[in-house]
């Protein structure tokens, strides 16, 4: 009787231990399946966008991720949801090498979605934008144009009567979504314009502000002197003289479809509405997009006599010339005709 007992006892050990041991090399198997799973690298070797539309559930990204090729198993990303938490984000995803599925999960996790950098400058007009915005593949120029032209309602508020968004276009660089349309676009940049005007306090008398800070723009490269160069427009305003500026009677002759790419002696007396020289006071509009110094000197002009100057952009020194009488203009134009001999232009 003892010695069945014994047997008995044994094999009720060995299939104790058997089972444990099965579970065990379940368990490392299933284990060994899921790390190969999230941490083995698989996916394309060329181009490959993914979008996960706003709302999508982990399971739907993951879907979408097998579906696309970018990782082997929709089961990662719930196995990466249990491990790793966060919070998947909304955007277009591009993919261009094999990456494992964890890479992938914490890329959606950053929101690091595929996006175009475009750089406008300070001064840029919205024949510049529209032909940058058509260079990085958002539309053609006329597009751009079109929009700018359309949307003028998303500044309503601030220039009732404005009959582009030419002024409040914010030079900055954009990071934009492959698919972007040019109406997106404006408003994108529309935005940031109101976001740069809240922060110099700019509230009042906005499109006559945004008109002399585009003159401003247009007319000096350097910052200390963009607050002379304003001054010197405010102060011909005063006396009722004509601005006579050459960036509005090119924005006119833009606008009319007749710029030729240089000013000519004819283009001075073509009768536009941005003809400075014809028509006293500011242009009826913006004639570029400026920046956030040029909107401050507009806003704050220095306290100067000077009515003239030659612009520092035509000046071989680099900087301004002022002057508060016609005939020590002349002179200044005169040295600077003999500056340009000496440096070898005409």
């Amino acid at each position: 009787m003892a010695g069945r007992k014994s047997r008995s006892r044994k094999k009720k050990s060995s299939g104790a231990a058997g089972f444990v041991l099965m579970a065990f090399l379940v368990v490392v198997l299933a284990g060994g399946a899921a790390a190969w799973l999230v941490l083995e690298p698989f996916g394309p070797t060329s181009e490959t966008y993914v979008e996960v539309t706003p709302g999508s559930s982990t399971a739907r990204i993951g879907l979408l991720m097998q579906e696309s090729g970018i990782i082997r198993s929709r089961y990662a990303f719930q196995l990466l949801r249990l491990w790793k938490r966060g919070t998947l984000r909304a955007g277009e995803y591009r993919f261009d090498r094999p990456a494992s599925a964890a890479e992938v999960y914490a890329r959606v996790v950053r929101g690091d979605v595929f996006t175009k950098a475009v750089t406008i400058p300070e001064g840029a007009t919205i024949f510049d934008i529209a032909a940058r915005m058509e260079q990085a593949g958002f539309g053609t120029r006329q597009d751009f144009l079109a929009s700018a032209a359309s949307q003028t309602i998303l500044v309503a508020d601030l220039d009732p009567g404005a009959k582009s968004l030419e002024g409040y276009l914010f030079p900055d660089t954009y990071h934009l979504p492959r698919k972007s349309t040019p109406d997106q676009i404006c408003a994108a940049m529309v935005r940031r314009f109101r976001a740069a005007a809240a922060q110099l306090g700019l509230i009042k008398d906005v499109h006559a502000v945004v008109t002399l800070a585009s003159l401003v723009e247009r007319e000096s490269a350097v910052d200390a002197e963009r607050p002379l160069v304003a001054s010197v427009f405010e102060n011909r305003l005063a006396k009722g003289m004509p601005l006579m500026t050459d960036p509005a009677v090119i924005y006119g002759l833009e606008l009319a479809g007749r710029w030729r790419g240089t000013i000519y002696q004819s283009d001075l007396t073509r009768d536009t509405a941005y003809n400075t020289y014809l028509h006293k006071g500011l242009p009826p509009g913006p004639i570029a997009n400026p920046g956030a110094k040029s909107l401050l000197a507009a806003m704050e002009p220095a306290s100067t006599y000077y009515l003239y100057f030659v612009a520092a952009g035509a000046n071989p020194q680099g900087h301004s010339l002022f002057s508060r009488s016609l005939d020590e203009q002349n002179r200044n134009v005169a040295g600077y005709r003999q500056a340009v001999k000496k440096a070898g232009g005409r």
